[in-house]
């Protein structure tokens, strides 16, 4: 990938290994080493590439394709997303994130029940509870998560309406194929479906399968790093950026898949310590509070007792003997 030059427009000179960019001393010189640049550029939107994921949690799955999340916003600047199965909103909060930065006025959905399944597991509302809290504040205003199932979620949505529809719940074959067959009449003419997990192969994950049959009919792209990410583009009417990344030769597609490959891997090692410092704060407040809320117990416990006593009958007794003691003292 370092041999790649992406961005040629004009000639900047060549760098040699071992050596400083030095400016190229003439045009000619510089047409004899002149690269041919890859058509689709990712460094044409380094103002979303570059920037960092404000919330990343344990499930690490997806951080290796937050680089491409947020890239994928801008290219596609969709007026509709929407995300099946988002459990603790890594990849979701990236795409909102997106949203925020770009100001792409793209109106988001979270569908998921927020109880979890055979493959991510079963949980409690803890997991929506702090998703809220840090969703609600940064994106309410465009973005809405639905609990329900994905069937039931299908009626908020208008046929032809979705731009772009990513799918990551239940991942046997059965269950995936469903989900893409009933929500591909609400993916819009410009629409791109994404697949997560494509290279999983454990256990009865079935969503390799399913691609592999999916993708012959559909122009596609797909990345085999982070459990992989395939990209199906649905609408005949992509934009630009789109047809771009989806007609490369197989020797740029390789070079692009490394390329978000690095990003993504780079990312990873910064997004485990992000993580477990998130969980360190997240048990110290919780700690912190269950102390807080035993002494407000144990304080409220006393002023009970203190006020029972004051209202009982031998206190009410006694209240002269206590003015009278006051008064010498």
């Amino acid at each position: 990938w370092r041999d790649t030059v992406l961005v040629c427009k004009k000639p900047i000179g060549m760098v040699q290994a071992g050596k400083d960019l030095k400016a190229a001393p003439n045009e000619s010189a510089y047409a004899e080493k002149k690269p041919v640049p890859i058509r689709f550029n990712p460094l044409a939107y380094c103002g979303a590439l570059l920037q960092e994921p404000k919330r990343l949690t344990d499930v690490v799955s997806w951080h290796e394709h937050i680089p491409f999340a947020f890239v994928l916003i801008e290219m596609l600047r969709p007026k509709v997303f929407v995300e099946l199965g988002t459990h603790k909103g890594d990849s979701y909060l990236a795409f909102c994130q997106a949203v925020n930065t770009l100001g792409t006025d793209t109106g988001c959905f979270a569908v998921d029940t927020w109880k979890g399944e055979e493959h991510a597991g079963l949980y409690d509302d803890t997991v929506l509870e702090e998703l809220r809290a840090h969703h609600d504040p940064l994106y309410g205003r465009f973005s809405t998560l639905i609990r329900s199932t994905f069937d039931e979620a299908l009626a908020k949505f208008g046929d032809g309406t979705v731009d772009l529809l990513h799918i990551d719940g239940l991942h046997t074959y059965e269950a995936v194929k469903h989900d893409f067959e009933t929500w591909l009449p609400k993916v819009s003419g410009r629409g791109v479906v994404l697949f997560h997990d494509i290279t999983v192969r454990e256990r009865d994950f079935g969503v390799w399968r399913f691609w592999d049959e999916v993708k012959g009919g559909y122009p596609h792209f797909d990345f085999r790093h982070g459990h992989g990410l395939g990209v199906l583009c649905v609408g005949k009417d992509s934009p630009a950026a789109m047809s771009e990344l989806l007609n490369l030769s197989k020797s740029d597609e390789k070079k692009i898949q490394d390329f978000f490959f690095v990003f993504g891997h780079r990312m990873a090692p910064s997004a485990g310590i992000q993580a477990r410092l998130q969980m360190t704060y997240e048990r110290l407040l919780a700690e912190r509070d269950a102390v807080i809320a035993e002494k407000n117990a144990q304080i409220q416990g006393k002023d009970e007792q203190i006020q029972g006593l004051r209202n009982s009958l031998s206190w009410k007794i006694t209240a002269p003997l206590r003015k009278i003691f006051g008064l010498i003292k």
